[in-house]
């Protein structure tokens, strides 16, 4: 059971009424989290202007949601998890066997699969990485622009791992449990 009330859309005012109308014009449905959210008007805007940001990037989607997918995974996220997940297969349209990889911050391509090595040594090393691990992203062709889009969206999904875990969300996606929370 959810720790904080959520705002129901439908008789949310002010501010939180606004933000909630436009998460569902955006998405075509309003996530419990961002239901949950709404309790501060402040935190939810700012969840949204950041994911908005990010996501007019260079990072594509299938990357933008196989990053968020591996940090759920290490936090024991399952809201996150199981969001991404059904995002990374049904709106990013990445196959199965990746978002499986993802979980462990891996992947067939060179390219991605170091972007999320990198993610993971920084979330890992809390901000510190060795030189090694970000030349070996370099080496796979990443940019200072995928670099730094990588450290926003480790942000966004520690600060939605973080907020779900600790509210308790109820999950209003398919369930995809952590394999940490599995045993």
């Amino acid at each position: 059971m959810t720790a904080f009330t959520p705002i129901d859309p439908a008789t949310a005012t002010g501010k939180a009424a606004d933000l909630l109308a436009d998460v569902q014009k955006t998405l075509g449905r309003t996530p419990n989290m961002t239901k949950v959210m709404a309790n501060s008007p402040a935190l939810l805007k700012g969840y949204l202007a950041l994911s908005g940001a990010l996501a007019g990037g260079v990072l594509p989607a299938g990357v933008r949601e196989r990053l968020a997918i591996a940090t759920a995974e290490y936090h024991g996220c399952e809201y996150c998890l199981s969001a991404h997940t059904y995002v990374g297969a049904n709106i990013a349209k990445v196959d199965a066997e990746e978002l499986t990889e993802a979980r462990h911050a891996r992947s067939s391509d060179p390219h991605t699969a170091a972007l999320l090595a990198l993610s993971d040594a920084i979330v890992r090393g809390r901000g510190t990485v060795d030189d090694a691990t970000l030349q070996t992203a370099r080496d796979a062709g990443a940019g200072d622009a995928e670099i730094g889009e990588v450290i926003g969206h480790l942000a966004l999904n520690v600060l939605t791992n973080y907020f779900n875990i600790l509210a308790k969300v109820d999950n209003d996606w398919p369930a995809v449990v952590p394999a940490r929370l599995a045993a």
